[in-house]
């Protein structure tokens, strides 16, 4: 082991750690201001993925199609929030699970049917396909870079929009008490479709920026939606800081855990028992971080202010 490994290791678990980010924020708000328990959230991760894909493959360039599958995902979104999840506010937690899952499968078919089961492949834009000599010996792929670099922005973005606009501050005060916002004569069901779009287009945005690493293929957002509701519960509901550094601990607890689990188990295991050891352990460091956290902040790290 050697420290530019465990170099890697700490980029790779932020780049994937603000993935998450991207796709919790979303997540956060909704579940904050209207109570809304979102299954399909996963979907938009999903969507945006096969909208740069085909918008790449159609215009011949990764960004223009990354400029037609953002407002591709807030269409789509806004039409889910339309036709369904807005006649889903005052029914109660059991039937937006079900209703919101019943989505999950029928979007999930409706992708294979439009896009085949096969995977989809998008290219890194040639400018950007490289790798960058950090310190001696250590080149990391550009891409990631970018992945890291935008997340950041994102982050920042929408801490300033929370935390410094008047938006931000109804959303803020959505979150706490949605009820007396609407008494205030606020359109809280307007607002509501406002961060609905605004989650679904990041939740898209992220299945875009990871398209060129990952491929897209149906269901791609089932498994990082359990670890978007993970985010929220450890940084928060109805946080965005706390999404944030919730997105970025468990990246960086996944990742790092992956690789030295293994190696630490060498201290007290043959090599091959330490290394199915550590395989099947590290993918359990999340959860437990969960369990600690709720343990002693049943309301997360940064709770939403009442």
């Amino acid at each position: 082991m050697t420290l530019t490994l465990a170099l890697v290791q700490i980029l790779n678990g932020l780049q994937f750690g603000l993935i998450l980010f991207l796709i919790a924020a979303g997540l956060t708000l909704v579940f904050g201001v209207m109570d809304f328990i979102n299954l399909a959230h996963g979907v938009q991760y999903m969507v945006g993925a096969y909208f740069v894909a085909a918008f790449t493959a159609m215009t011949g360039g990764f960004f223009t199609g990354l400029a037609l599958a953002l407002p591709a995902a807030l269409i789509f979104g806004l039409l889910l929030e339309l036709l369904i999840f807005r006649h889903l506010y005052d029914r109660d937690h059991l039937d937006q699970v079900l209703a919101t899952f019943g989505v999950i499968i029928f979007l999930n078919q409706a992708v294979k049917f439009v896009w085949g089961a096969a995977p989809l492949n998008v290219p890194i834009p040639d400018a950007l396909s490289g790798a960058i000599e950090i310190t001696d010996g250590l080149l990391y792929p550009v891409w990631r870079l970018i992945i890291i670099a935008v997340g950041l922005l994102v982050g920042l973005a929408l801490y300033l929009v929370v935390n410094k606009t008047k938006l931000g501050m109804l959303v803020r005060a959505g979150a706490s008490n949605a009820p007396m916002v609407s008494a205030l004569g606020v359109n809280i069901r307007l607002l509501f479709t406002i961060v609905f779009g605004v989650g679904a287009m990041l939740a898209g945005f992220a299945g875009a920026m990871i398209a060129p690493i990952l491929s897209v293929e149906p269901g791609m957002g089932d498994n990082v939606l359990i670890l978007a509701f993970v985010v929220i519960v450890i940084g928060g509901i109805g946080s965005i800081r706390g999404a944030f550094i919730a997105a970025l601990l468990i990246g960086l607890v996944d990742t790092l855990g992956r690789f030295f689990a293994p190696t630490l188990l060498r201290a007290l295991l043959d090599p091959s028992a330490a290394s199915q050891t550590g395989r099947a352990i590290a993918p359990m460091l999340i959860y437990i971080l969960m369990a600690a956290v709720l343990f002693f902040r049943p309301s997360g790290l940064f709770p939403a202010k009442k």
